[in-house]
């Protein structure tokens, strides 16, 4: 069986005792921890930056600088995000349990490096650039989501087990 089933719900556990095991044990969980809030972090300022340049035509290089640190970020937490599920789950990516999740950041990294080849490549004109980064952020949002919602299953699983 690919995943455990608790005996009182018989729902299916997110992550088997081993790898909750390996996931509690590996230091790419810390790294994992400590990226995806800094990367919220420079998404909201982002943001802010982003919007501000839509609505006023000013900062447009400090809008675009961010969304380049955003986006650096992004493939920094993808390539660890893709290590800690080897760890874990013994593959880089598509692991049954985080599959969806990770579908869904392949359509936020190709949004976001649409954004870096068309700021460095192309010469799409700054309110392109800065709507395709807003839809790159808001397809982040929704990734978000979805890992935070299989960070809150994985904490009501463990309540179950122990």
């Amino acid at each position: 069986m690919r995943h455990s089933q608790t005996p009182q719900s018989g729902k299916t556990q997110l992550y088997t005792t081993d790898e909750r095991a390996r996931r509690d044990a590996t230091i790419w969980t810390l790294i994992q921890g400590i990226l995806a809030p800094i990367q919220f972090v420079v998404f909201l300022v982002s943001l802010v930056l982003v919007v501000r340049y839509l609505s006023t035509g000013n900062g447009y290089a400090v809008a675009a600088d961010s969304v380049v640190a955003k986006t650096a970020l992004l493939y920094l937490i993808m390539i660890t995000g893709a290590v800690w599920e080897k760890v874990v789950f013994g593959q880089y990516l598509f692991a049954p349990a985080f599959f969806w999740e990770d579908v869904f950041s392949f359509a936020v990294i190709a949004l976001h490096t649409l954004y870096i080849i068309g700021l460095y490549g192309t010469n799409w004109s700054p309110t392109t650039l800065m709507i395709i980064a807003l839809a790159a952020y808001a397809t982040y949002v929704v990734n978000a989501g979805q890992f935070i919602w299989k960070l809150r299953r994985a904490r009501l699983d463990a309540e179950v087990v122990v």
